[in-house]
């Protein structure tokens, strides 16, 4: 491929959402050695200063729901953190997913 002058926008350049693989699970993805570590660094290093440990919820692979409207759809994200909530659902059960609407706090990463 050649250079534009001006140079072409990455807008006209780099695929699409509908040209790049979706988040359904029917779809293979492409897990390299690294899947499992990186989550588990993340983990163990992120610690925001202005939040108690208490108050920081990390997951890996957790069906994260965003969209009140649309209240099925979800994305699994390999790692994300809120900020302000407890990692405990209600202070006392695992969770099971993470529903941005319940919360009212969306992920900070």
């Amino acid at each position: 491929m050649y250079q534009t002058n001006p140079p072409r926008s990455p807008k006209d350049t780099l695929p699409t959402m509908y040209d790049l693989p979706s988040e359904d699970p029917e779809e293979p993805g492409l897990p390299d050695q690294f899947h499992l570590l990186q989550p588990r660094l993340l983990d163990e290093t992120f610690r925001p200063p202005n939040y108690p440990s208490d108050r920081i919820f990390v997951a890996s692979d957790l069906n994260l729901y965003y969209d009140s409207r649309c209240p099925l759809w979800h994305k699994r994200p390999d790692w994300f953190a809120v900020l302000g909530v407890s990692r405990l659902y209600e202070q006392r059960d695992l969770r099971l997913s993470y529903v941005v609407w319940q919360e009212g706090v969306n992920p900070f990463i």
